[in-house]
């Protein structure tokens, strides 16, 4: 039986040129032209994906998503411009439950290849996404925002020099969600620096650092170069430039942004904060965790951690949206720890 997917944009351009990369995938295209129209055709039949406009008449993608989520869960690909205003409702749509986004056809390069690749791959991969597993991910508790988050943190005096152990994070496609419930975790006594490489363009990471902030007792950056590393601090890697770090004469360690380091396909790429962070600060030092996310990035890095003597966890099969990157990591031996992502939460939380 093919699998069918619902193209949904009030623009007749945007659904031919949808139209026409996904028909390679052999799949039974279906086309809505606003949020109303998709509603009410994800709830008369499934499709193992939606691709979901912003900005159209009678409904917009954002209400779209909340009710079809509600009603009858799909996994759903926001299509985003990349300008701020549609970033932030981006991030918002993720949280109300859609996977990932891709950008409008024509809009946007990823590294090397053709916008076109990269929309084909993530509607394949999300395509295998199981009700269950939207079932389970809807299941998580909704986050709150801390508004006296100022308030409740107390001033620290300590600086990157008092640092004893970097948390390094990576993840890919489904992985905001989780970023945020590992960051809504933490206490505010949490004593690492915890860096975060989320494959998202520089629009795209500001918005997503900021939420954040909203969201954790500890304070959330979009990094910066020359920004100091501080304990009990997080840092988003910024789109578009690699996060690598560097120790200063002075022993204070700094983030260096770097590009196209090694023609990687990501900027940022996991891959890289894992070997800068280990060239910096020594194997003890770090705790890697890769979560989920389409292809290898970061597996190769996980692997370096784990031999120099630091920690790795990897996002069990039966927990990641996408069973990419955490799989590449556990095959080639880099993962000490395959954990489901309930567990890596409590985990890191409890890290002394």
């Amino acid at each position: 039986m093919s699998k069918k997917i619902l193209i949904v944009d009030d623009s007749a351009l945007v659904r031919k040129q949808l139209r026409e990369m996904i028909e390679s995938l052999n799949f039974e295209i279906d086309v809505a032209k606003n949020g109303k129209e998709a509603v009410e055709k994800a709830c008369a039949e499934d499709f193992n994906v939606i691709t979901m406009d912003i900005n159209m008449p009678v409904m917009d993608g954002l209400t779209a998503v909340k009710e079809i989520m509600s009603a009858n869960p799909t996994p759903i690909l926001m299509i985003s411009s990349l300008t701020s205003d549609d970033a932030t409702t981006t991030i918002e749509a993720m949280e109300l439950g859609a996977i990932d986004y891709i950008a409008k056809p024509g809009t946007m390069n990823v590294g090397k290849r053709e916008n076109r690749e990269e929309i084909l791959e993530k509607v394949e991969a999300i395509s295998k996404i199981s009700k269950r597993q939207l079932k389970r991910k809807r299941a998580r508790p909704a986050l709150r925002e801390r508004p006296n988050r100022v308030q409740e943190k107390s001033e620290t005096t300590a600086d990157s020099r008092d640092i004893k152990k970097v948390l390094l994070i990576g993840s890919s496609t489904g992985g905001p969600g989780l970023i945020e419930q590992i960051c809504a975790s933490l206490p505010a006594s949490f004593s690492y620096p915890v860096c975060i490489v989320q494959h998202m363009p520089e629009q795209f990471t500001k918005a997503f650092a900021t939420r954040l902030d909203r969201v954790s007792a500890l304070t959330v950056h979009e990094s910066s170069h020359n920004q100091e590393l501080l304990p009990g601090n997080i840092y988003v890697a910024r789109g578009g430039v690699h996060m690598h770090f560097a120790k200063k004469v002075s022993g204070k360690y700094v983030i260096r942004e770097e590009k196209d380091i090694n023609e990687q396909f990501f900027q940022p790429s996991v891959d890289e904060m894992y070997f800068s962070a280990l060239k910096t600060f020594g194997g003890e030092k770090l705790i890697g965790v890769i979560l989920t996310g389409i292809g290898d990035d970061g597996a190769k890095g996980l692997l370096a951690i784990k031999k120099a003597g630091g920690y790795t966890i990897g996002e069990s099969e039966a927990s990641a949206t996408v069973y990419g990157m955490p799989k590449v990591a556990y095959d080639i031996g880099g993962v000490m720890e395959q954990l489901d992502f309930s567990k890596i939460v409590r985990k890191i939380a409890t890290f002394k």
